[in-house]
């Protein structure tokens, strides 16, 4: 019991703790939070599912159509408003209709009750539903490569600023270090009782100077992490772990041809999607065939009580109706060319995308291959700045050397490890671009 009793005081005593466990993060999980809250995305499969029901209201256009209609009338005398309403009949009406003869009016019922039901159904249109179908089918698919499109943007803003955040996570790193290894000089230069008042100004001066290089190294960490955190969908009070590191090795890249890519696609979709417009339009001057059919109930009396009680008409009917437009005033033909002009507007963008974005795609390989090249100069140019970093504090405790050599020298290699730590950043964000642009 006693030993129970200590392991759960060593529990509760591990969990009251005043340290925060930073939340894990890595470069793929970033990118799927950041994907996940992104209004660009929410937007693009907004307007994909927009695109979608306007294929099922133009669709429709395919199917028969049924109308129903229900009419109650009341006839009113205006002449004598509370007596019935009737015709008058001229003497000469019995000499034409013997059944006539002698009535000199005819009481109308006062209560008339229509009821009936159609039926269309196009046959042939000419091009005129079929063209404005695949029109929508077309407008569909540009809204699939768009969100394809908003996805790779995303996704690149999103390894932008991870990769950023890291580089800020790294940056104070180095400046914390620079700053040690200045307050280090100080402690020797003091602590060997040889300290002249040239030598400490300078370093009190390069340890003021570096002090003020890691806040706002660590104000810019702090800036970047809320960033991610908001864009990320995550608390910005959570403390970020980011776990992906810069790559020491980067392979090289070929040179690749751009066949195709989601911009592209865009484009000729909607080259397709204005022709097939024009198409439609063209086609709303040629007939329209359908068929039709109908049936008609008929009720009237004078009283309505009765109304439904007596012999009612019904009447129906069915054939086939052909639709000639004769004139519009040039409104087809117009609206064919303005669809017409913009399926041309858009070819034009397309053939501009083409050379465009092959030339992005081909400068991005370029810069990454170029900068994995620089990548080795510069690492060596680092390992020799940290050699020659060591020599200087060798001699400067020996005191063969002064505090201005010393800072000089690790002030460069501070700025080499500063320009190697950007250059990974470069060659990722390269990489990343050939990701967005390429196929």
């Amino acid at each position: 019991m006693r030993k129970f009793y200590g392991v759960l005081f060593l529990l509760c005593a591990g969990f009251s703790g005043t340290d925060v466990v930073a939340m894990d993060l890595s470069l793929n999980q970033a990118i799927e939070k950041i994907v996940s809250e992104s209004h660009d995305v929410k937007k693009a499969e907004a307007n994909l599912t927009k695109a979608q029901a306007s294929l099922d209201s133009v669709n429709a256009n395919r199917w028969f159509n049924i109308e129903g209609n229900v009419t109650y009338m009341n006839l009113v005398n205006v002449e004598k408003p509370l007596d019935s309403y009737n015709v008058k009949l001229p003497p000469e009406i019995g000499g034409l209709i013997p059944q006539l003869a002698g009535i000199n009016k005819i009481d109308v019922p006062d209560n008339i009750f229509m009821a009936g039901v159609t039926i269309t159904q196009p046959i042939y249109t000419f091009g005129k539903i079929g063209n404005a179908v695949d029109s929508v089918r077309s407008a569909i698919k540009m809204g699939e490569y768009s969100k394809e499109m908003v996805l790779r943007e995303v996704k690149y803003a999103a390894a932008d600023m991870y990769w950023t955040a890291k580089m800020t996570d790294e940056i104070v790193i180095l400046a914390q270090k620079n700053l040690n290894n200045a307050r280090d000089a100080r402690k020797k230069l003091t602590g060997a009782g040889r300290a002249n008042r040239g030598n400490l100004v300078k370093i009190e001066s390069d340890i003021a100077t570096k002090e003020i290089n890691l806040s706002d190294a660590e104000f810019n960490r702090d800036t970047a992490h809320r960033m991610l955190k908001i864009l990320a969908g995550i608390d910005v009070e959570e403390p970020l772990n980011l776990t992906d590191s810069f790559p020491k090795k980067f392979a090289p890249m070929d040179q690749k041809k751009l066949h195709d890519t989601p911009e592209w696609q865009v484009l000729n979709q909607q080259v397709r999607m204005y022709e097939q417009k024009a198409s439609s339009e063209r086609a709303n001057g040629y007939p329209t065939l359908a068929a039709m059919a109908s049936y008609n109930y008929t009720a009237m009396d004078k009283d309505f009580d009765n109304m439904f009680n007596r012999d009612n008409s019904q009447s129906a009917y069915w054939g086939l109706a052909l639709k000639v437009p004769i004139f519009s005033g040039g409104a087809n033909r117009a609206n064919a060319t303005i669809d017409a002009m913009n399926a041309e507007a858009a070819r034009q963008d397309l053939d501009k995308a083409k050379k465009i974005t092959g030339e992005k795609y081909t400068n991005a390989i370029k810069e990454y291959n170029h900068l994995c090249g620089n990548l080795k100069g510069l690492e060596n140019a680092r390992n020799l700045a940290a050699k020659a970093y060591d020599f200087s504090q060798a001699r400067f405790a020996s005191g063969q050397t002064s505090a201005v050599e010393l800072a000089d020298v690790s002030d460069g290699l501070y700025q080499l490890d500063m320009a190697l730590l950007n250059a990974k950043y470069k060659i990722l964000m390269s990489a990343e671009s050939v990701k967005k642009l390429g196929e």
